[in-house]
This record gives structure tokens, C-alpha cells and sequence, in this order.
């Protein structure tokens, strides 16, 4: 049965799914189609197992679902608006310093 995550779980959901470069790539390719693992690792240039691996997050996540195709699984956005969300993160104007991420990165260990 699904609940429903308060806002603060769904952030904390989102920001562990872009926290990783190959989860970002697998999200933003999502965004353009549906598509099968073994398609995904080619396109995207990663082994098969590890990409099993990313998939799986982004299920626990709950940001991809998994459709049944015949003998095979394909996967997709499990929300359409999720592609509409990574386009506006992608195009949102952020100003950082060019030697960190941000402003407070070497006093509180972040980013």
C-alpha cells in the first residue's frame, strides 16, 4: 500500500536521486521516454549492474515505477510532472563561486 511523504520526505526522496551523477543522467533520460535497463546502460555507458543498482534507488525513491512488457521491464517517470520538476531544477539560474559549490562548503563540511 502507498502513503503519502510529507513535503520534507519528498525533498529529502529528490535530493538523494540527483545526489548521484548516473541517477541525474538515468532521471533526465527518463524525462524524454520510457525505457528499457539494458537500453540505458548502453546509452548511457554504464554496466548493467550497476545501473540495476541506480534503478533500484530511484524506485525506493519512488521517483521511477516499473511496467511490465511482455518478458521484459520498462521503466518511466512515475510521475509525469517529475519531468516538468527536473527541467526547472536544470534551468534554474544558481550562482556559485567557481572553486566551491557553496558558500559555506569548507566552514560546515557541506556540498
Amino acid at each position: 500500500m502507498l502513503t503519502v511523504a510529507s513535503d520534507i520526505e519528498v525533498l529529502v526522496r529528490f535530493g538523494r536521486a540527483l545526489a548521484d551523477p548516473i541517477r541525474c543522467r538515468i532521471l533526465l533520460a527518463l524525462r524524454e521516454a520510457p525505457a528499457y535497463p539494458a537500453d540505458l546502460a548502453d546509452a548511457l555507458n554504464v554496466s548493467r549492474t550497476r545501473l540495476s543498482n541506480h534503478l533500484a534507488c530511484l524506485r525506493d525513491c519512488g521517483l521511477v515505477v516499473t511496467v511490465p512488457d511482455g518478458r521484459r521491464t520498462r521503466y518511466e517517470l512515475a510521475d509525469e510532472r517529475l519531468g516538468q520538476a527536473l527541467d526547472d531544477l536544470r534551468t534554474a539560474v544558481v550562482a556559485v563561486e567557481g572553486d566551491r559549490t557553496c558558500a559555506d562548503a569548507e566552514d560546515k563540511g557541506c556540498c
